[in-house]
């Protein structure tokens, strides 16, 4: 009998692509959601959860609840018929944006499973000849194939250990993170995501994550001339974020009190200059109800000289 396998991938694009290539065999499950912002609950396929995950989307996104039901919640009940399948393959990148979905897929899986089924682990990132990271769509048909044959067996060791990753994402102390950086595991860029996740929490210097600081300092640095230019280099500039426009426009908008717009080009006002300078603390004008996982962004604090956190 044929093996039957599911394939989950991290968006619409690399299905279209993988459909196209003809590359996989077995059914695909599109995992169209972005847990690396709002709140999240342990057991993301609950009812509670998953009403949780509708209103911030709704709410911040303008992503209609209907459209939720559709483009996510249809697609993980694939995950209520996991026992009938014989192989499990995860297509996810290298940055937080995905690797905070692959570990939240990995614990639902570990708890809706009820036999032994070989998880296997996609995932793109460096590659030879390239100065930047790739995604999986940015890669040529070869290495994708390449990719393919050379998928990663994640040990038990490995999906225990990003499915705990994953309740310390989604309960209230980030601090607890910390300690699990420097643990080896399959998953080759999963500790530069968790300190990108800390640097997501705001200065103590200047209120402002490494994000937002980031944003500023592009703007300091190149010729921008307006906020559609800022779109582009904010995008190419992300390090391990993996942000497409809808979370990259957010952050841009509230930075508006530390730029100034002429119609030719894009500055920082004074605001912007002490911010980057790290002349004055904003944490005031910046604070927000805002979640990441289970925690308040404003509840803590990140300590860049001693890299940790502070709770206020």
């Amino acid at each position: 009998m044929k093996e039957k396998t599911l394939h989950i991938t991290n968006g619409d694009s690399l299905t279209e692509r993988l459909e196209k290539l003809q590359l996989i065999d077995g059914d695909i499950l599109v995992w169209r959601e972005m847990l690396c912002e709002g709140p999240t609950q342990i057991k993301l396929e609950t009812e509670e959860s998953l009403q949780l995950r509708k209103q911030f989307l709704n709410k911040y996104y303008r992503i209609p609840t209907n459209g939720y039901d559709s483009k996510f919640i249809q697609e993980l009940q694939k995950l209520e018929q996991i026992n009938t399948y014989d192989t499990i393959v995860l297509w996810f990148e290298y940055d937080l944006f995905c690797h905070i979905n692959m570990i939240a897929a990995i614990s639902t899986i570990l708890r809706l499973k009820k036999k032994e089924i070989p998880i296997y682990l996609v995932c793109s990132g460096r590659i030879e000849g390239q100065k930047k990271l790739m995604g999986l769509c940015e890669i040529s048909e070869a290495q994708l194939k390449a990719h393919y044959a050379n998928k990663v067996l994640l040990s038990i060791d490995d999906l225990e250990f990003a499915s705990h990753i994953w309740t310390l994402y989604c309960e209230p102390n980030p601090k607890r993170i910390t300690g699990y950086i420097k643990t080896e595991s399959s998953f080759e860029y999963l500790s530069i995501c968790l300190r990108a996740h800390l640097h997501r929490f705001p200065s103590i210097d200047t209120g402002l994550n490494i994000l937002e600081n980031n944003i500023l300092e592009l703007i300091h640095t190149h010729q921008i001339k307006n906020l559609k230019q800022l779109m582009g280099y904010c995008l190419e500039y992300q390090g391990y974020y993996g942000y497409g426009d809808m979370q990259l426009k957010r952050i841009i908008a509230k930075l508006f009190q530390f730029l100034n717009q002429t119609p030719n080009r894009l500055q920082l006002s004074d605001r912007g200059i002490l911010a980057i300078e790290k002349n004055k603390n904003f944490y005031n004008t910046m604070t927000t109800q805002w979640y990441y996982g289970g925690v308040l962004k404003y509840q803590y604090l990140y300590n860049n000289e001693t890299n940790r956190l502070l709770k206020l």
